[in-house]
């Protein structure tokens, strides 16, 4: 089995900056990718940005490009997402996203999810 934890979340005013962490763990035999998503509420999930831990690139939706920065730790299994200039639209719950192969499926990677974290942005 394999388990992402996020942390990090928290409420911050319009303008400033959090960082988000995830954990991945298990039974890991190679992460190919990790990132992030958020719900606000109402709103569907969206794609925030993915970090390919092979090719060591990053993308980002347009709504948080040049304000939000995805890095990873690959010894550690861990992929962050340091958020600035928040603004009170980035409200959400933020989800970390892996695409892991385990041990018992070493040619097949498969989507795992992290519980969520709160994210508030407001004054």
């Amino acid at each position: 089995q394999v388990q992402l934890v996020e942390s990090g979340g928290g409420l911050v005013q319009p303008g400033g900056s959090l960082r988000l962490s995830c954990s991945a763990s298990g039974s890991i035999f190679s992460i190919h990718a990790m990132g992030w998503y958020r719900q606000a509420p109402g709103k569907e999930r969206e794609w925030v940005g993915t970090a390919t831990l092979s090719g060591g690139s990053t993308s980002y939706a347009d709504s948080v490009k040049g304000r939000f920065t995805i890095s990873r730790d690959n010894v550690k299994n861990m992929v962050y997402l340091q958020m600035n200039s928040l603004k009170p639209e980035d409200t959400a719950v933020y989800y970390c996203n892996a695409l892991i192969a385990t041990v018992r499926e070493t040619l097949r990677a498969r989507d795992y999810w992290g519980q969520g974290t709160q994210v508030t942005v407001s004054s």
